[in-house]
């Protein structure tokens, strides 16, 4: 393993040596794995060292393949302890789903961990059980977790601090996302997963509700506690809205008038009885709904309500001609850089659970 920077709650603790070289190992190679595979492999000063992944028939591939490159000379391992025996600096954790378990034996053997799952970003609003064996594998390996992303993570705890910058007051920062799921979702997924094409239920799911909100409440408490607020409640709601006529997606799949094609998530901060900080998800299939729901292209508009009153859109556009996968999985970096661009400062950082607010402005290093 490379000499890795003490890690001390002093002066120094908060810079990092942009002239070290990382190792790096990935775990899982989907489509945002193989995205931070890529950029692992591409970065100056990151070396890609093993992957390990979960299916049989990847297994014991070169990771190069795996993500689209040539051959690199990582094979990959369904072994978590020939992923430990690598001695790798860093994890990038990317698995479907999660398991403690597999998590605090990486902490503790001395490995820190970047994660793009939305259960671990603010140790307070963190479930207990996921959160003690978690801190105390990190203060045994001297290690750090922390977990990032595009959204949760950038929309909404990176954003909302830069558009507070100039604020001293502040009424209200609503958040909302736009997602053309067609755009970058398959039809399966459409139809069976998330819903959409089927008739409204009379309400969402309480398990659906609290797994959308979970990461947005946590980065919303990140944003927050980076104000010294400390809010009241959490709050999640969630809407349909239906098709005005028969829309076609790809795949050939027809969503009928009158079924579910857009979704609306709420996620609230709340202060006083009044939303301080929210977050809504805008997922649609169509803009022809029989909702007045504002519905921009794929992307965010950030609002700030206050003595700085503020109203910025982002959206991602998409290339003339680039079909539904190659959009997908151009999509997939903004998910997977953020993890990558964490890894000097994670490593370089005091041992624990990390947030933003414990960790300086990261800068890419290109």
């Amino acid at each position: 393993m490379t000499e890795r920077t003490t890690k001390a709650m002093n002066d120094t603790a908060h810079r990092t040596d942009l002239q070290q070289t990382y190792r790096v190992a990935q775990w899982s190679a989907g489509r945002i794995g193989r995205s931070a595979m890529r950029a692992t492999l591409d970065h100056p000063r990151l070396e890609l060292v093993g992957l390990l992944v979960h299916s049989a028939d990847k297994e014991g591939r070169d990771a190069g393949v795996l993500c689209g490159r040539g051959p690199v000379g990582v094979v990959a391992t369904r072994s978590v302890d020939d992923l430990i025996a690598l001695e790798p600096d860093c994890v990038l954790y990317m698995r479907e789903g999660y398991d403690v378990h597999e998590m605090t034996r990486l902490l503790a053997a001395g490995i820190d961990l970047i994660t793009t799952r939305s259960e671990f970003f603010h140790p307070p609003q963190m479930d207990p059980a996921l959160r003690e064996p978690l801190e105390a594998a990190c203060r045994e390996g001297g290690t750090s977790l922390f977990a990032t992303g595009s959204s949760p993570g950038f929309s909404t705890a990176v954003l909302p601090s830069a558009m507070l910058y100039m604020t001293r007051r502040l009424d209200c920062l609503t958040i909302d996302e736009y997602a053309d799921i067609p755009a970058s979702v398959t039809p399966d997924m459409i139809t069976e997963v998330m819903g959409f094409g089927r008739p409204a239920p009379e309400e969402f799911s309480q398990r659906t509700l609290d797994h959308v909100s979970s990461g947005f409440a946590q980065s919303l408490g990140i944003v927050a506690a980076g104000m010294g607020v400390e809010v009241d409640s959490f709050e999640t709601r969630g809407e349909f809205a239906l098709a005005r006529s028969d829309v076609e997606i790809p795949g050939n799949v027809v969503l009928e008038a009158g079924m579910v094609a857009a979704q609306r998530i709420t996620t609230a901060a709340v202060k006083d009885d009044s939303p301080l900080l929210q977050f809504r998800a805008n997922w649609y299939c169509t803009h022809d709904i029989d909702r007045d729901w504002d519905l921009g292209a794929n992307g965010w508009r950030l609002q700030v309500e206050g003595d700085t009153t503020m109203d910025v859109r982002i959206s991602f556009p998409r290339a003339s001609g680039e079909d539904t996968e190659a959009f997908a999985d151009r999509m997939s970096g903004h998910t997977a850089h953020p993890a990558v661009n964490a890894v000097a400062y994670v490593c370089d950082a005091a041992p624990g659970i990390l947030t933003n607010l414990d960790l300086p402005v990261i800068v890419p290093r290109l």
